[in-house]
């Protein structure tokens, strides 16, 4: 039987990494999910500055969907980041403006955006 992935981009922050795989295995009914991890990934890919930084994210994700054939992704942000001080409210904003990023690279995938809350539970925006 083949297995399915789902990637993440997401936080390197430890404490959400559980949280977050959990939920997207429950919710989307896939065996694993490939991790992408940078601080602060919805800061950086909206500000869509770090061009270098910006490019190892999406070969990294290419990886993911060529190799483990990912159809999922989920762009992760959460409470309490030490490397984005930016109020939870921008923060999402700041995922929805990484998934316009990711969307122009042409990725055959669902994009969707995660918070994940000071209690560390995870919710689909």
């Amino acid at each position: 039987m083949k297995k399915t992935f789902a990637v993440a981009i997401s936080c390197i922050d430890g404490r959400i990494q559980i949280p977050v795989i959990e939920w997207i295995k429950t919710n989307y009914s896939v065996d694993y999910v490939d991790l992408i991890t940078e601080p602060a990934p919805n800061k950086i890919l909206s500000e869509n500055k770090q061009l270098e930084l910006i490019s190892s994210l999406r070969n990294r994700l290419k990886i993911s969907t060529e190799k483990h054939n990912s159809r999922l992704l989920a762009l992760v942000a959460h409470a309490d980041c030490v490397s984005n001080d930016s109020s939870n409210e921008i923060q999402m904003v700041q995922i929805k403006s990484a998934k316009s990023i990711v969307e122009s690279w042409g990725f055959d995938l669902k994009i969707i955006g995660l918070w994940v809350d000071e209690a560390f539970e995870v919710r689909e925006f």
